[in-house]
């Protein structure tokens, strides 16, 4: 895609800034073998809802033969269809759910943030030493998702200064997590999967995003959707304790982290319709089941 000035413009989507842009758009790339595969395609599937991202799939449906199927996650937090399915069966890292789950237990509704980057995003020691004095400042509780391989950009002293307020863990089931009453506000990188996690779960967002998707995907969350804050970079592009601070206050403390709150719950019962029998993502995948069983 072209990329001329600024801004970038797209059918049904707010004008964004060339920083909002996914990653792998520079303006130079000329690698058109993905585009040239799905114009092959007879279906093409989003783990997306059609009331999320109304005029853009229209749009798109126009062109390509596209359906939304999503939200995508276990049954047991939207359409509670099948009682078993709880997780997506499968981890990356070593699983300790209890601990996590259990200290949530012991907080009140709406008071943790939950802190996670994701299993692939990586963050230097800068970063890591400004979010957690960030988190520290804003003084609420927090549960932060740290892989053991970084453990050691987090500043020495801060686990006994935060040891009453936070909670520091490997890994921990997100949508466990995501689902629970405790839980007021996600600082997350705005990849896609949390993404629409946070959002059919009516968690609010804080985005700190770094790469890919992330950038858009941040400014729907705030711009579009109204459902979260992003952090301010620096002109180095770190994100600064103080602004992370603030974006914390904003959600778990002021008025417009009211609104915040209400728009995610609004989002979270239009995904649950959505893949309720009847709704939009549960007949297209009916009908895509049904043409391939049929071919």
């Amino acid at each position: 895609m072209p990329l001329e000035g600024e801004v970038a413009s797209m059918p049904w989507m707010p004008v964004l800034c060339i920083n909002d842009l996914p990653s792998i758009i520079d303006g130079k790339s000329s690698d058109t073998t993905a585009l040239s595969f799905l114009l092959k395609v007879k279906w093409i599937l989003f783990n997306t809802y059609d009331k999320l991202e109304d005029e853009v799939i229209n749009w798109m449906a126009s062109q390509r033969p596209i359906r939304a199927i999503g939200p995508t996650v276990p049954s047991m937090y939207l359409d509670k269809m099948l009682e078993d399915d709880r997780d997506y069966g499968l981890s990356l890292f070593k699983q300790n759910a209890d601990s996590c789950i259990t200290w949530l237990d012991t907080k009140g509704s709406g008071s943790v943030v939950y802190v996670s980057f994701g299993s692939m995003a990586s963050q230097g020691k800068e970063q890591m030493e400004e979010l957690a004095w960030g988190l520290r400042k804003s003084n609420t509780h927090f549960m932060w998702v740290v892989r053991e391989s970084k453990e050691k950009k987090i500043p020495s002293n801060f686990l006994e200064e935060t040891s009453e307020r936070g909670l520091v863990v490997s890994w921990c089931p997100q949508l466990e997590v995501l689902a629970h009453k405790a839980v007021g506000c996600f600082l997350t990188h705005c990849g896609w999967n949390s993404t629409l996690e946070a959002l059919s779960l009516g968690v609010p967002m804080i985005a700190m995003p770094q790469f890919l998707d992330q950038t858009t995907n941040a400014r729907f969350v705030e711009d579009v959707w109204r459902v979260g804050v992003r952090v301010k970079a620096d002109e180095k592009g770190i994100d600064k304790k103080e602004e992370i601070e603030m974006c914390i206050r904003e959600i778990m403390e002021g008025e417009r982290g009211n609104e915040m709150k209400t728009n995610a719950q609004r989002w979270r019962e239009l995904a649950k319709e959505a893949v309720t029998e009847g709704g939009s993502s549960f007949k297209n995948i009916e009908e895509f089941v049904t043409e391939i069983l049929c071919s």
